[in-house]
């Protein structure tokens, strides 16, 4: 069982950065592969980025939307995996979630196990 709490999200200008954080609980972190997925009011969720568990090897992705100005990473001595957002824009307006699940890092939110409650990410114009 894995427990999620993402925290970091806000207010920010077009132009600006946010770090989001992901605070998973459980001693075997490290093996699940992570990933942010978001949604926009009146919107369906969407992926943002995925990376393997440390124990596997595997690839990095991101949307197309967000490729070059989002970055996942993950502390494993901390528990946490992190999205750091550069130049963001209005249509990133969301609630960010990050969301866990053992074995490959996967595009699609329905093979995720562990859900975190979001955070909300507002990008004014």
């Amino acid at each position: 069982q894995v427990q999620l709490v993402e925290s970091g999200g806000g207010l920010v200008q077009a132009g600006g950065s946010l770090r989001l954080s992901c605070a998973a609980s459980g001693r075997t972190f490290s093996r699940y592969a992570m990933g942010w997925f978001r949604q926009a009011t009146g919107k369906e969720r969407e992926f943002v980025a995925a990376m393997p568990g440390s124990w596997n090897r595997g690839n990095t992705y991101y949307a197309d939307s967000v490729k070059g100005r989002f970055t996942i990473s993950r502390d494993n001595a901390k528990n946490t995996v992190y999205l750091q957002m550069n130049s963001l824009k209005p249509e990133d307006t969301a609630i960010y979630y990050c969301a866990a699940r053992e074995g490959s890092e996967k595009f699609n939110q329905y093979e995720y196990d562990y859900w975190g409650q979001g955070t909300q990410v507002t990008v004014s114009s």
